[in-house]
């Protein structure tokens, strides 16, 4: 509902709005397009605009970035890696991207800064009205069904400050897509609710000046010391060094909790330790290191639902699309963007109203059915992963066994093939169909 001081802009009116240029939102703006429909994507920010982040894109990422048709040139700040460096109980083992059918055998590592620009102007090259410098500050509800149709906006600075004598704004459109990250201050305002029985992860990261910025691998850290390896207290979580290619790598370290409740850890204090023990070759010293830590909380295993609810759609970290198997959400919202886009299209086809609403609710059901049972064997994964002593058991042991290893990666990375495969392919397809959808 809005009052009478809010005014009607009828020539900004849209088939939909998406709500958020991230790499989710920007992912259904460039398919709806696609297929010939008017689009608002409104970002609150003005790019470029940074985003907590690993910066690195499996190759689940980089199949769905393939299908949108965006170019990855090295020149243009994609760095291509080879796969995982583990590190851990003593040991150092290279995993290379398994060779699967629906994926390429290699990963991507772009700063957000870089990669959200990127999708945002691929979404509007397409054919998507980007509008920049937009608060979404509610959802227009219709008076008698509650259903939303378009959303109060009104502008701000490169801050996010408000712009003096703005006045707040109407856009509307039958469906809208909330792309608005873990904030999901649309699906708040429409009663779509916080889990607490959803993994959430914490992640803080920072930026240094490195000799090993073209490295081919990115690294991964299983065990964080205080002090000299093995011979010091043993930090909780986990720890990454993704270079970049551009003379910086991203280095940061996360851990999740099973619960909502994230772990009360001092995450800043955590890396900066970390980085005093790390490697001396990567040159992680102060002088090297380029702008604050900065953290951020990771919504996962589908940590708000429904999906879907009276014409809202949630994509990505809107929609807790995070793995809690490695951290990620690019793929999984990119992934999201296109699905909601073609049950949108198919919605539109429809004759009637109530057809049009039974379609739009297998968003949800499509979402479940492709990664459901892969994000709830993932909650039983955290479980197991949040007790160090578990965790030291699986370093010390597991390391050591390459197949095991080469297993481990597929899980985690969401690189399996679903269809055929070896065994390890096999396995994984069928553990994910053995628990019921998340």
């Amino acid at each position: 509902m809005v009052g009478a001081d809010v005014a009607r802009i009828v020539d900004n009116d849209a088939d939909v709005i998406v709500v958020g240029a991230g790499p989710a939102g920007s992912s259904a703006a460039h398919y709806l397009a696609a297929a010939g429909r008017s689009v608002l994507l409104l970002e609150k920010a003005t790019f470029p605009r940074d985003k907590i982040c690993g910066d690195g894109l499996t190759p689940r990422a980089v199949s769905e970035l393939v299908r949108m048709g965006v170019p990855m040139r090295p020149e243009d700040g994609w760095m291509r890696n080879k796969g995982l460096r583990v590190v851990g109980g003593g040991h150092t083992l290279h995993l290379p991207w398994p060779e699967i059918e629906r994926y390429p055998a290699y990963g991507l590592a772009k700063a957000r800064t870089g990669l959200d620009e990127t999708l945002a102007h691929h979404a509007r090259a397409t054919g998507a009205k980007l509008l920049e410098g937009m608060n979404v500050t509610g959802p227009l509800l219709d008076d008698r069904s509650g259903r939303i149709v378009g959303v109060t906006v009104r502008t701000v600075d490169a801050r996010g400050r408000k712009v003096a004598g703005a006045e707040e704004q109407i856009l509307r459109a039958p469906v809208v897509i909330a792309a608005d990250g873990v904030s999901a201050r649309l699906a708040t305002a429409m009663g779509i609710t916080k889990r607490d029985d959803r993994p959430m992860g914490v992640a803080v990261r920072t930026y240094f000046r490195t000799p090993r910025h073209d490295d081919e691998w990115m690294e991964s850290h299983l065990e964080l010391w205080e002090g000299e390896p093995r011979m010091s207290p043993l930090l909780p979580g986990y720890g990454w060094i993704f270079p970049l290619g551009d003379g910086t790598a991203n280095v940061g370290l996360g851990s999740v909790s099973s619960t909502a409740k994230a772990t009360q850890l001092d995450y800043r204090s955590l890396l900066e330790t970390w980085m005093r023990n790390a490697p001396a070759e990567w040159e992680f010293t102060p002088e090297n290191q380029i702008g604050p830590i900065r953290g951020a909380a990771l919504p996962m295993a589908f940590n708000r639902k429904p999906l879907y609810r009276r014409g809202l759609i949630l994509v990505g970290d809107a929609g807790g699309m995070v793995s809690p198997f490695n951290g990620e959400g690019i793929a999984y919202g990119l992934q999201a963007g296109r699905i909601a886009a073609d049950v949108i299209g198919q919605a539109f086809a429809r004759d009637t109203a109530a057809e049009r609403e039974r379609t739009l609710a297998t968003y949800a059901t499509r979402m479940a059915d492709d990664v459901g049972g892969y994000f709830q064997l993932g909650r039983q994964f955290v479980k197991l992963i949040e007790r160090p002593e578990v965790m030291r058991i699986c370093t010390t042991y597991g390391l050591p066994r390459k197949h095991l290893m080469n297993f481990v990666l597929k899980l985690l990375s969401d690189s399996y093939d679903t269809r055929g495969g070896d065994a390890s392919d096999r396995i994984i397809t069928a553990l994910t169909k053995l628990v019921p959808a998340a």
